[in-house]
């Protein structure tokens, strides 16, 4: 695969579900790829990524941003209540606001400093115990509650279980966003992402599709 692949494939999948062209954001999970990797993708123009770790972005992107403008930055994974400020340097959006300690974290800081990235609400759709993210049930009270501290909540981000009919996910995901007004729906990897565009997902995170297997 290549960018260009899965370029044209979700554009196949947009067209296919009726969908605005320009409704969906590729973001290319650049997690634990080497640099040379990054910058190819990047030479060819994308500028949308992702990032699992706090450390490994910081190591890796600003010397990036000083060689090519207009870098969107995702914090796709955990993030732990002591890196909120060091993710406000150098993320955009933040798609694993998952616990309240960590929304009134990212609240104190946001009045602080007096800005704050965009960001997602990470649902667990299939009530992993391993997994992260609030219970569907709690949902809708951990919205209100970002909504109150006044956050920049865009939407709701999950990862359906490995095993399950990603589908089923999407769609709850989808339900839950819909009856709280919110537009934004990151959902969907390499394996299932046409699904999730199907689905109505505005985000969708691609790696080894696009950079090949780790190393």
């Amino acid at each position: 695969m290549s960018l260009a692949d899965i370029t044209a494939r979700v554009d196949a999948a947009i067209s296919a579900a009726g969908r605005s062209p320009d409704s969906v954001s590729l973001i290319a999970v650049s997690k634990m790829q080497p640099n040379a990797r990054v910058e190819a993708v990047l030479r060819e123009g994308h500028r949308s990524f992702g990032e699992n770790r706090v450390q490994e972005a910081g190591g890796k992107w600003p010397e990036f941003r000083e060689a090519f403008d207009n870098i969107d930055l995702h914090l796709i994974g955990p993030l732990q209540s002591n890196k909120v400020r060091q993710a406000f340097d150098l993320f955009q959006t933040i798609h694993s606001v998952d616990r309240p300690k960590l929304a009134n974290a990212i609240a104190r800081i946001a009045d602080e400093l007096g800005h704050c990235p965009d960001l997602f609400l990470q649902v667990n759709t299939g009530e992993e115990d391993q997994k992260a993210g609030v219970m569907p049930a709690d949902a809708d009270a951990f919205i209100a509650q970002c909504r109150d501290l006044n956050l920049p909540v865009k939407g709701l981000m999950c990862i359906p279980p490995v095993d399950e009919e990603p589908s089923l996910h999407f769609a709850l995901l989808a339900k839950i966003a819909a009856r709280n007004d919110l537009a934004g729906l990151s959902m969907g990897m390499s394996g299932d992402f046409e699904s999730a565009i199907a689905q109505g997902a505005t985000h969708i995170r691609v790696g080894s599709a696009i950079f090949g297997d780790r190393d």
